[in-house]
């Protein structure tokens, strides 16, 4: 039986964008009637934001009054809460003002994040604290994703055309739905420690392929990069034996090295029971828990061990002592040359004294 439905529609021309989002106008909302319930959201901010949302909150009542929602700013609980009103409207807008005041709480700019009000633009925060347990291994990924100067994530947002802050262990992203998928499979690749540059590469690929019209229909896979994982066995370092040291041959094999059963049954553990062998651990990491304290005391005692003074001098006494030792030198040697001369004298004389009687006889 041919189909009924297939006839002409001559309203439907080649000009109309059928995926077009039109603005939703109160006119839609053809019952004119309140909604039934009110809808509200609250989050909470952390207290660095409480100034700057201080300071932008006017703008942000401003906005949302436009779409007849009311808003509120606690301060003393930290949160910010959403709701609708008799005179809203738009159903999906309220899912809209929970967006705006979730990207306010994760550091987004008010400028910016005023954007979500619009149908065409999405947003998605993408955690990343639960990736990685190790916090220096967390930091190092993280900064991989921004980029030196943060050109890597300038690249990603001109190519996915996403508003994209990386704040915390949170990334928030703003952007046509489209990019915010590539976004999300960039960031949680590059925590599981695969880089955004061969994401990079691979959408300026399609992008420009995306400019040809024969390509439209074809598969891509030929024209993308296949980058795979390569595990480089690293070559050990040979060890270099001396010429001391030569082994002895020995024709037998090496003794059997003994199981963990038979060191337990030569320590006596095999026959503990489960309950001895615990309390036997728990003394062993008691006892090392005790020597490592000891060792940290005597660490920390070093610093309270006073350092060893220079003696004090005064000055003053010590000139007067200086000039006293140099009185006592001089004086030691003015007696010193006196004697030499004295015994220099007398020895002169018992010369001639010699002289003179050898003459006489």
């Amino acid at each position: 039986m041919p189909s009924t439905h297939n006839k002409e529609k001559p309203w439907d021309t080649p000009d109309i964008d059928k995926w077009q989002i039109d603005e939703f106008k109160p006119e839609d909302n053809k019952s004119g009637k309140p909604f039934a319930e009110e809808s509200t959201f609250m989050t909470l901010f952390p207290k660095y934001r409480e100034t700057y949302l201080k300071s932008i909150w006017s703008d942000v009542t401003k906005n949302l009054n436009a779409h007849h929602i009311n808003c509120t700013l606690d301060l003393v609980e930290g949160s910010m809460t959403v709701k609708t009103t008799r005179k809203t409207f738009d159903p999906a807008i309220i899912l809209k003002a929970r967006d705006l005041i979730k990207l306010l709480a994760r550091s987004v700019p008010f400028p910016q994040a005023v954007k979500i009000l619009q149908d065409d633009v999405a947003c998605d925060i993408i955690k990343i604290g639960n990736f990685v347990s190790n916090k220096e291994r967390f930091v190092k990924r993280r900064q991989r994703l921004v980029g030196p100067n943060g050109n890597t994530l300038k690249a990603l947002e001109l190519l996915t055309k996403c508003y994209i802050l990386v704040q915390g262990n949170t990334v928030s992203c703003m952007g046509p739905f489209k990019g915010l998928k590539e976004v999300r499979r960039v960031v949680e690749d590059c925590m599981k420690n695969i880089h955004p540059i061969y994401y990079i590469k691979e959408l300026m690929i399609k992008r420009e392929l995306a400019k040809n019209p024969e390509l439209a229909n074809e598969d891509w896979s030929r024209f993308l990069p296949n980058f795979k994982k390569r595990n480089v066995a690293r070559k050990k370092p040979k060890k270099i034996r001396h010429k001391d040291e030569t082994k002895v041959y020995t024709p037998f094999p090496p003794a059997q090295l003994p199981r963990k059963i038979d060191l337990e049954i030569e320590s006596g553990e095999y026959f503990l029971s489960k309950k001895e062998k615990e309390m036997n651990k728990l003394a062993e990491r008691r006892a090392e828990q005790q020597e490592k304290q000891k060792e940290k005391e005597i660490v920390k005692a070093k610093d309270f061990v006073a350092p060893e003074e220079e003696k004090y001098v005064n000055k003053l006494l010590d000139d007067d002592s200086t000039t006293s030792k140099k009185k006592s030198h001089s004086k030691d040697k003015d007696s010193k040359s006196n004697k030499r001369k004295k015994s220099e004298d007398n020895e002169g004389e018992k010369i001639n004294k010699k002289k003179s009687k050898t003459s006489i006889a």
